[in-house]
């Protein structure tokens, strides 16, 4: 059963310094981009597990992926808002958030997908 995040990146410079993971697009289409990508393989949590003191004792559960998940992005004034679609479970997706944009995002709306 898929879910539907509406997601705001309330900062996006910040976003794309917030770590070794971060974002680098510039505008909506390829922060969406790099979203979508993030939940439809295992790439960015593999890069992340990998970099862990033990990577053997990282939980599997947070490496599912979503091969149908869809993310559109667009402008509004100065944020970035993303429509996320996904099977993915809301801490996993936040997992993935936070490697992405730290902490300048926030979740607007969960619904039903």
């Amino acid at each position: 059963m898929s879910t539907r995040y509406l997601i705001r990146i309330t900062d996006a410079a910040r976003a794309r310094a917030s770590g070794d993971y971060a974002l680098t697009s510039q505008g909506p289409d390829g922060i969406a981009a790099e979203l979508q990508a993030a939940l439809r393989t295992d790439a960015l949590f593999v890069r992340w597990r990998d970099r862990q003191p033990d990577p053997d004792d990282v939980d599997p559960a947070l490496g599912v992926t979503d091969p149908s998940a869809q993310v559109v992005g667009s402008q509004r004034d100065l944020d970035i808002d993303l429509e996320v679609t996904t099977s993915i479970s809301s801490a996993v997706l936040k997992h993935r958030l936070q490697l992405l944009a730290g902490n300048a995002w926030e979740i607007r709306d969960v619904r039903a997908g």
